[in-house]
């Protein structure tokens, strides 16, 4: 029987589990649930680990100043991300930055990078990846670290010192790359000329000629003469443009420490813009990019709390995945050809600066905290209606730039991009993966959260993404959900086979495994689950609406799939050092009965299982030389009367290595390397040596 709770279900050997940890004996709390580990005190964790790692060492990741080497730091170029197991982090759903070493040891060593999801003030909604300056989001501020550790009085530190006790503890720390900004950001009006504009006037765009950023320009000077500069020692105002960006931000919005100043003159010149007609133009995504047009529809429209009328715009000639996103802004990375009266980009002309303050401003964010790896939003934008270009120059791809430039210094730094390996010209221009290849990435996401386990298309992608893995230099993503699919109109993704993912993704071998925060005791949600359940809708800070949230994350109660996914990371700790290549055996992954899918990654779920072929299975060698290893998974809901695996090895009934429950319900027929598994039960998971 279970325990009724995490708290009991952790008690239970709480004292013997801390002491395994700080010991050695295990690599991580073996049974610390991750809402129990965030709530921890921090004087027990930082006792743990004193004894974990010695004071010392200890001692010396709390200087903020110094850096405690990253694991990989040896590694001379990012392709370890390759086989990083990886775990998505929301920082604001579990409170500060210091929580997160308090999660990290729930985390076994086969679970070793951790993606903070964007950690920058936000803009607009609270949006994590509307990023409102290069300041950190001071939500993520911890008193209690604090208060314990005076020298980490300065977020920025506690952040350093974070990153440090991460590194000791043997993990790889992943920041988020955005090619874009809130709309109205302290870094556009800071530097309009990084930017594109338009003029609005109701449901018209007025003007969106290519220099209209001098236009916001000079309305910009006006304000800052009439309401006064914030601290008028750093400048005047009539050299502003030629003066550093660390005195314009500061004669405009006043000094760094002051959050509630600096959105006080945000607000105040947001609104002096807005009577102006002056709006950066929105972010876009999907082809065809360019061309926009304001939505007349009255659900595009929004008005704040002070009056303003906003509208939403909308591509001219949309396809279907084409998306202009309001509260955000792309940097303007080329110029326009014919004073951008078509909306047309001249690639031949890229507009160096904002490329050099884009890549450096990144640069400098990992220098001063030591990231190891970077995930690139929207890494999937192609905009060369030509398609991918055969030969690149340094400025085909914005986040190639930003690996690019951190890699000058820190080498091993590695691209973990999010892109959906849809078919050519649905996302993108041209082919994603040639892309992919183009901007040197390591990783990608992948869309394999998006399917249903056991359904056709999730064949299809497996079957895809293999073949990826073998013939180019990206590697997908063997991704059980992420921080934005953990959304109310993605709840069918997870009606089952939760451990059956994290099974295959522990040990397929060929694709790193990715999974977010929370997944570790989530419920299934058999019909719509309040909203304060699901970490996506804590990406934003929606007050009004069907993703408003009234108060702090609910952790899931799922205790049966944390017990089960704790057996697994035990089991998986002691077998890993043992497994060698992969082999994926070709007849139980293809898709049964000749039936072929669509190749288009995200469509619609298919209303039944209609495939024949819902196992999969795989050998993987031996590191000793000394036999293989023989991994049996059923993604199916529903059990099988009889599966039949050839791997060209024999097996015996004693070789049954791991199960994810008794095989007394089931019947295992091995004769001259022939298994068979008779009446096999729904998600269940096998391995045999």
């Amino acid at each position: 029987m279970l325990p009724t709770s995490y708290e009991s279900f952790w008690l239970q050997h709480r004292q013997q589990r801390m002491t395994d940890y700080a010991s050695g004996t295990t690599d991580w709390v073996v049974g610390l649930a991750p809402e129990v580990a965030v709530n921890l005190p921090a004087t027990e964790v930082s006792r743990l680990l004193i004894q974990r790692l010695g004071e010392e060492v200890f001692s010396s990741c709390l200087d903020p100043e110094n850096r405690i080497p990253s694991p990989v730091a040896s590694e001379t170029n990012g392709n370890w991300l390759k086989t990083c197991h990886t775990v998505g982090v929301n920082v604001r759903i579990i409170g500060s930055f210091w929580e997160v070493v308090k999660y990290a040891t729930t985390l076994p060593d086969h679970i070793r990078g951790i993606h903070l999801l964007p950690i920058w003030e936000p803009g607009v909604v609270g949006s994590l990846y509307g990023m409102a300056s290069w300041q950190l989001n001071p939500e993520f501020y911890s008193q209690e670290a604090a208060a314990l550790y005076p020298q980490l009085a300065r977020i920025e530190d506690q952040l350093a010192a974070v990153i440090n006790l991460l590194h000791a503890m043997g993990k790889v720390v992943g920041m988020d790359v955005i090619p874009h900004t809130d709309r109205y950001s302290e870094l556009v009006l800071a530097n309009p000329s990084h930017f594109e504009w338009i003029r609005r006037w109701d449901l018209s765009i007025i003007s969106h000629r290519d220099y209209l950023h001098e236009e916001a320009q000079g309305a910009i000077i006006e304000w800052l003469r009439e309401r006064g500069p914030a601290l008028s020692a750093y400048g005047m105002v009539g050299e502003f443009w030629r003066l550093s960006e660390e005195n314009r931000l500061k004669l405009l919005f006043g000094h760094p420490d002051d959050y509630g100043g600096r959105q006080g003159r945000r607000v105040d010149l947001v609104d002096w813009l807005y009577h102006r007609g002056l709006e950066p133009a929105p972010a876009t995504m999907g082809p065809p990019y360019r061309g926009l047009e304001v939505d007349p529809n009255p659900e595009a429209m929004t008005i704040d709390d002070a009056g303003r009328v906003w509208r939403d715009y909308r591509i001219t000639e949309s396809t279907e995945m084409s998306r202009a996103f309001g509260p955000l802004t792309r940097y303007k990375l080329y110029g326009r050809k014919d004073d951008n009266e078509n909306w047309e980009i001249d690639f031949e002309q890229p507009r160096t600066f904002v490329w050099d303050y884009l890549t450096q401003h990144y640069a400098k964010q990992q220098a001063r905290y030591n990231f190891d790896f970077m995930r690139g939003d929207m890494s999937h934008v192609q905009m060369r209606p030509d398609g991918v270009p055969k030969e690149v120059d340094d400025y085909y791809d914005p986040l190639r730039a930003v690996k690019r430039k951190i890699a000058e210094s820190t080498p091993h730094f590695a691209y973990f991009a999010e892109s959906f390996l849809t078919e050519p010209g649905y996302m993108a221009f041209g082919d994603e993966v040639e892309h992919l290849e183009r901007s040197e990435a390591e990783v990608t996401l992948g869309n394999l959260q998006s399917s249903v386990p056991g359904y056709i298309e999730f064949w299809v992608m497996i079957d895809h993404y293999l073949d990826v893995a073998n013939r180019s230099t990206v590697t997908p993503a063997w991704t059980v959900i992420t921080g934005d699919k953990d959304d109310p109109r993605f709840d069918h993704f997870h009606h089952h086979g939760e451990l059956a993912r994290l099974f295959t993704g522990l040990f397929l071998g060929k694709l790193p495994m990715y999974f977010s925060l929370g997944f570790e005791q989530r419920d299934r949600h058999l019909e719509r689950a309040a909203n304060e359940v699901y970490s996506k809708l804590y990406v934003f800070q929606e007050t009004r609406g069907d993703k408003a949230v009234s108060g702090p994350f609910q952790w899931g109660s799922n205790l049966a799939l944390f017990a089960s996914l704790t057996e697994l990371n035990r089991f998986a700790a002691g077998i890993m050092a043992h497994l060698g290549e992969t082999q994926v055996l070709g007849a139980p992954i293809a898709i049964g009965a000749g039936v072929k899918a669509p190749m288009r990654r995200n469509a619609p779920v298919p209303k039944g299982e209609s495939s024949d072929s819902k196992v999969l299975a795989w050998l993987r060698s031996a590191s000793d030389g000394e036999g293989a290893y023989l991994f049996v998974v059923n993604f199916s809901p529903k059990a099988l009367p009889k599966v039949t695996v050839a791997p060209g090895k024999t097996f015996t009934s004693a070789d049954l290595l791991f199960s994810t429950k008794s095989v007394q319900q089931e019947t295992l027929l091995l004769n001259k390397g022939t298994i068979q598994l008779t009446n096999l039960a729904g998600g269940r998971c096998y391995l045999l040596k």
